[in-house]
């Protein structure tokens, strides 16, 4: 009887949550998905078009930042309605004040969350690339 050997050979990513949730806390440090080395942000709000350290291109394709939109928008309906419930139900404060604090502080809402909401994008694009095997994506 022959003693089996294990092979060596990496096996494949497997993509999905798996690697959403591996990635998730490398981009909200604004580091790369996939290595977790190179700077996602060149600037506050704009991406880098690739990674310094390990080459993973963030926009491959033009509108590839669509989902990010749809996400910050969601979530800052989502605050928007919780902002408006609290301030009408716990103040007193009239309608002009309401709508004054509500503004601004959804304003600020958006500008905080905006590259937050593309990070988390680059990293769904990365865990669904990984998923379908692409051969751009190297899963470290």
């Amino acid at each position: 009887m022959e003693a089996k050997t294990e092979d060596a050979t990496p096996q494949p990513a497997q993509g999905g949550w798996d690697t959403f949730r591996k990635a998730l806390p490398r981009v909200f440090s604004k580091r790369c998905p996939q290595c977790g080395d190179g700077a996602l942000f060149a600037r506050r709000y704009s991406l880098h078009r690739d990674c310094s350290n390990c080459g993973l291109v963030y926009r491959r394709e033009q509108g590839s930042m669509t989902g990010s939109m749809y996400l910050s928008a969601a979530v800052t309906e989502i605050f928007a309605a919780g902002v408006a419930l609290g301030l009408f139900f716990l103040t007193d404060l009239t309608l002009t004040a309401m709508l004054a604090i509500g503004f601004a502080l959804v304003i600020a809402f958006c500008a905080w969350f905006l590259p937050h909401s593309k990070a988390i994008w680059v990293a769904v694009e990365y865990a669904t690339d990984v998923g379908n095997d692409e051969d751009w994506v190297d899963p470290r």
